[in-house]
């Protein structure tokens, strides 16, 4: 595992302290792992978005109602992100 030094501002510093007091995280480490993994998936999460935008987009009218194209699009997006 790869070791990063990371510099805070105080106010920031006793943040990730109070959440690490408060048996959120056991350490910085944890802390600072976890918003990494939490901005990719989100990251991720809005790709597929805009994915599913761009493509709906370029699309034709469709025929189907729109309770049939939000459950197409819901499990078009539960099957995407199942595949994680």
């Amino acid at each position: 595992m790869a070791t990063m030094n990371i510099s805070l501002p105080d106010p920031l510093r006793d943040w990730v302290q109070e959440q690490i007091q408060d048996g959120n995280y056991a350490s910085s480490s944890d802390y600072v792992r976890d918003l990494i993994c939490r901005d990719k998936e989100a990251r991720e999460q809005k790709t597929v978005l805009q994915e599913a935008i761009t493509a709906g987009l370029k699309s034709s009218i469709s025929q189907r109602s729109m309770d049939e194209l939000l459950a197409a699009a819901k499990l078009k997006v539960n099957v995407a992100f199942s595949a994680q």
